[in-house]
């Protein structure tokens, strides 16, 4: 199937590695001219040079280096008409060890970053009558589970997404979520912890993942290429669980 997208300007955030960089070389593979963002530069120009692109190294966590990735990329590239705001943090792992700072990192490094980075290119696709604008979320924003801080920060990020989409559907904009499930892949969070207790981790996909496997990279990157594709036109707030029903809610 052709998405459509060939021709188009992407930028997708910390896209140096895991989901992130599943996303842009999917993007690119299917014409899309992509950027990509990160922190470190080294990554960002063998990143970019692989997809031949462009690549921006920015704190975003900053102001600053969210205006210099949209700058930068829209300097290198042209108008941003894709963005995929993959950026995420973490702090604390129970409420034992969460507290007000905690929440704020959380809600700094995922909410404050997506709506700072969205609202950078969305006068500009309004503008031009055409945008996607997706949200990495997690299945555990859909639902209770995994640290609070970032449970809670996930689910604000749907609940941007759900009221942004009503506001911008008739001006050619869809603004959507895609929520991973327990993804695998090499220097990952679950790569450390299975290298780490391979026994505990074996424990837990025969408990918490019905098809018996973690999730590769590849398979929510094919997910987000289509929800930024033409024919998605009609996929607007929507929040879509990529996680072989590891996740229990039943919408």
């Amino acid at each position: 199937m052709n998405f459509g997208i060939e021709g188009r300007v992407a930028l997708v955030t910390a896209a140096t590695k895991g989901i992130g960089l599943g996303i842009a070389q999917t993007l690119a593979r299917e014409g899309a001219r992509v950027s990509v963002v990160a922190r470190t530069d080294a990554d960002v120009r063998r990143v970019a040079q692989s997809l031949g692109g462009a690549g921006v190294a920015a704190d975003l966590l900053t102001e600053a280096g969210c205006t210099r990735a949209v700058r930068e990329t829209e300097s290198a590239l042209g108008p941003i008409e894709i963005l995929v705001n993959n950026f995420g943090a973490r702090a604390g792992t129970s409420w034992k060890d969460t507290g007000p700072k905690e929440l704020e990192t959380a809600f700094e490094g995922n909410v404050v970053v997506s709506a700072r980075m969205t609202q950078l290119v969305l006068p500009g696709m309004i503008e031009r009558g055409w945008g996607r604008v997706v949200v990495i979320t997690s299945v555990y924003g859909r639902e209770a589970g995994g640290a609070p801080a970032y449970n809670a920060a996930k689910a604000a990020e749907i609940s941007m997404v759900k009221s942004l989409a009503r506001e911008v559907a008739a001006k050619g904009v869809t603004v959507n979520g895609v929520a991973p499930g327990s993804i695998l892949w090499e220097g990952g969070g679950w790569h450390r912890r299975q290298q780490a207790d391979p026994q505990g981790i074996a424990e837990f996909v025969r408990n918490e993942a019905p098809m018996g496997r973690f999730g590769t990279v590849d398979e929510v990157a094919s997910v987000v290429a289509f929800v930024c594709s033409q024919q998605a036109s009609l996929l607007n707030g929507a929040s879509i669980a990529v996680d072989g029903a590891q996740g229990r809610s039943n919408i």
